[in-house]
């Protein structure tokens, strides 16, 4: 069984670079903010980044619920 502490590490790997690749691919879909490549309404936008937040809150919400549905132990 892994250790606490290669829980941590491994959890420290698999995060970063899960996250840089959200942070890239978050940079490429700004790249369609160009009016001069693509046509959009606001209403398409809106769709987009409501979309987007709502699987932050989601995800979010998976690590702040392990803290608020903690039982009591002695």
């Amino acid at each position: 069984m892994a250790s606490e502490k290669e829980k941590a590490e491994r959890f420290k790997r698999v995060a970063e670079g899960r996250t840089n690749k959200i942070i890239d691919q978050i940079r490429l879909l700004g790249n369609c903010a160009n009016r001069s490549n693509y046509e959009y309404s606001d209403e398409d936008i809106k769709k987009i980044f409501s979309a987007i937040e709502n699987e932050l809150k989601v995800t979010k919400a998976k690590y702040q619920s392990k803290a608020q549905n903690k039982k009591f132990e002695l």
